[in-house]
């Protein structure tokens, strides 16, 4: 049998069951018991059972794919966070396709129908072009991963904890004015919490501050270049120590590189936080002081939402979530060479 294709009438043979039952298992396993479920998968594993990808999904329309759609790929938080979603195809036996989307409403809607064309299963999105109501249109499992979803499933990190833990870490290091660098962040985004996180630290521990938000563009050379004119900025400002907390560790690495150019090292002037702990961070000149998102744990978490509405899919009678489920995971203080 090992030097043949297998085919769904040699499985009904050697199980004694019809084909229609063999067909049940492989596109409605749970129109099944389990019990013939295990006596099937065992003769499969007998017979040398290779299954047709391809047939599998012309007979049931389910590809085994998940569309991911990520704003650009130069801030290291986003390339760390494909990776390590990825890295869960041992676990989950999903395959990914990938976009990316340059903040391009349009393109975003181009790539989702070609995505569906594709038969995928599920969505994982961490642009924030599109909305969370324009993304549950499209009646499949979806997750959000750091963004806006009031109407999807999403995970994100507890942003304003993040901005406490900075701002107090800050505060601790005696800096006499801190300023927090973003890009500009709608209050509804969950990283907006970053921004009230560090503000209220501020003003409940009456330490002067400045909170600098700025349109960075969508390529490394202009984030470089508007970083650069913060700087000069803040150079311009006066003397004193200078705590600086910025939104992603990219921003950090490209801040630090500044400093060190005029100054040859990190001077006791400033002191820097960083936000993801992406290996950009502890790979840099000067390892970074960060607020770590744990973005292998989101990443899982993100799976775990989008296979349960998968699974759910693939039932007779599917019942839907009655509610989109959101889960927050707290962020972690690592501290290292850019602060005391």
């Amino acid at each position: 049998m090992n030097k043949k294709k297998v085919t769904f009438a040699d499985i009904a043979k050697y199980t004694n069951f019809s084909k229609t039952t063999i067909s049940r298992y492989f596109n409605n396993p749970d129109s099944l018991t389990v019990e013939n479920q295990e006596k099937i998968a065992k003769a499969l594993k007998n017979l040398g059972y290779h299954e047709n990808k391809l047939a599998k999904v012309l007979a049931n329309g389910k590809s085994e794919f998940i569309g991911i759609i990520v704003p650009n790929l130069y801030l290291h938080y986003y390339a760390e966070m494909l990776n390590q979603i990825l890295s869960t195809y041992g676990e989950h036996n999903y395959k990914f396709l990938v976009f990316v989307g340059d903040n391009n409403k349009e393109t975003e809607q181009k790539y989702i129908k070609e995505l569906l064309a594709y038969k995928i299963e599920g969505l994982i999105v961490l642009s924030h072009t599109l909305s969370s109501k324009e993304l549950e249109s499209y009646h499949i499992p979806v997750v959000t991963i750091e963004r806006e979803s009031i109407h999807v499933c999403g995970v994100c990190t507890d942003n304003y904890m993040g901005g406490v833990q900075a701002a107090s870490l800050l505060i601790k290091n005696n800096c006499s004015k801190l300023i927090h660098i973003n890009s500009k962040t709608p209050e509804y985004v969950p990283a907006y919490g970053r921004i009230r996180g560090f503000e209220d630290t501020c003003v409940s521990n009456n330490i002067p501050y400045n909170i600098i938000t700025a349109d960075f563009g969508n390529s490394y050379t202009s984030t470089v270049e508007q970083i650069r004119q913060i700087f000069d900025q803040i150079e311009e400002a006066g003397s004193g120590k200078k705590g600086i907390f910025l939104s992603n560790d990219t921003y950090a690495n490209i801040f630090l590189n500044i400093v060190i150019q005029k100054y040859g090292t990190l001077p006791s002037s400033y002191r820097l936080v960083g936000f993801d702990n992406s290996p950009i961070a502890s790979e840099a000149i000067i390892p970074i002081t960060t607020i770590g998102q744990q973005i292998e744990k989101m990443a899982q978490n993100a799976l775990e939402l989008l296979v349960l509405q998968m699974d759910e899919m693939k039932k007779r009678i599917p019942e839907p979530l009655k509610e989109p489920l959101h889960r927050q995971i707290t962020p972690v203080l690592i501290r290292r060479d850019t602060t005391d």
